[in-house]
């Protein structure tokens, strides 16, 4: 990591239960289709710019986590990139009605934030996501980053 580079937080990075192995979410291998859960319009629009036009991927945006609950079904997203910090409902909440409404198997979340103490990302992890990518992030690499944390060779 270069100096000021942003973390990249993951299951692998040591960050892990210790005591738990099989409670570790399982990355899906493969990412086409992004959904992005980002209160902030300039954000969302920098996601989607760093996921779809810098990383080919597919985006699917949405502004609350209350509007990713309706959606989440019908878009049938890859991964879910998730904003902790949000109004109304914050990422954690929606994280854990996700998990909660789900009939099947809910889509693997990475959440993004500015709080990656590691007491924060200790409690992202032991929620079941995937992985932390701190905010600011680079938009360059956000696409790999999302790749590598899925899994993705």
């Amino acid at each position: 990591m270069l100096l000021g580079e942003p973390p990249v937080l993951s299951v692998g990075d040591g960050a892990e239960k210790k005591d738990d192995d099989a409670a570790r979410p399982v990355p899906p291998g493969k990412v086409d289709h992004v959904l992005c859960v980002e209160d902030d319009p300039d954000i969302r629009a920098l996601v989607e710019l760093a996921l779809g036009t810098v990383g080919g991927l597919a985006v699917t945006s949405c502004a609350s986590g209350r509007e990713a609950l309706d959606r989440v079904a019908a878009v049938r997203p890859d991964v879910v990139l998730l904003d902790v910090m949000m109004p109304e409902m914050d990422g954690i909440e929606t994280f854990e009605r996700l998990a909660a409404g789900s009939e099947t198997a809910p889509p693997p979340v990475i959440f993004m934030t500015a709080k990656v103490q590691p007491r924060e990302v200790e409690r992202y992890l032991s929620l079941g996501a995937l992985g932390v990518i701190a905010k600011p992030f680079d938009p360059m690499t956000l696409a790999a980053d999302v790749r590598r944390l899925c899994g993705c060779p």
